[in-house]
């Protein structure tokens, strides 16, 4: 009887030991992202690449600072792909866009619409990515945030 309460431990350990390790590996393959964004590249078109790609946009005007956008890295998650972009203008974050969010199911694609406009006031009142992700949109706060990262690493910010 011991012997088979241990192995049902066992394979019990083991299984969340296998969910776990691919929970990991996900979020280390949104890491990986992030470490290799780090190079910007200017583009005329402003389009996303897996790097952050920074792009200038805005005029001056009078006495005012040029506004710059800033595309993030487009981070791939289980539901999908989330894209962020920012524009920086006088040192400041003044706006962050979602270009892309999960949209794999249904449900990813509302959580992601609910969680997005958390995650946009939050990092504008913190003026940077350190902030604490949206509780049941963990996956798309994580890749949020990470391409928010790469595109104020784009930046220099």
């Amino acid at each position: 009887m011991r012997l088979r309460a241990a192995m049902a431990t066992a394979v019990a350990s083991a299984g969340i030991l296998l969910a776990g390790w691919q929970s990991g590996a996900h979020v280390a393959d949104t890491g990986t992202a992030t470490t290799t964004s780090l190079s910007s590249s200017a583009t005329a078109g402003g389009t996303g690449t897996a790097g952050g790609t920074g792009t200038s946009s805005g005029s001056t005007t009078g006495g005012s600072t040029t506004a710059a956008t800033y595309d993030g890295a487009a981070v791939q998650t289980r539901f999908g792909t989330v894209q962020v972009q920012v524009t920086i203008q006088g040192g400041k974050i003044t706006e962050v866009t979602a270009l892309q969010l999960t949209d794999a199911e249904r449900k990813s694609a509302q959580i992601s619409s609910r969680a997005a406009p958390v995650l946009r006031s939050e990092v504008l009142q913190a003026q940077s990515a350190s902030v604490q992700t949206v509780g049941g949109a963990t996956v798309t706060s994580d890749a949020y945030l990470t391409s928010l990262q790469a595109a104020l690493d784009a930046a220099h910010f």
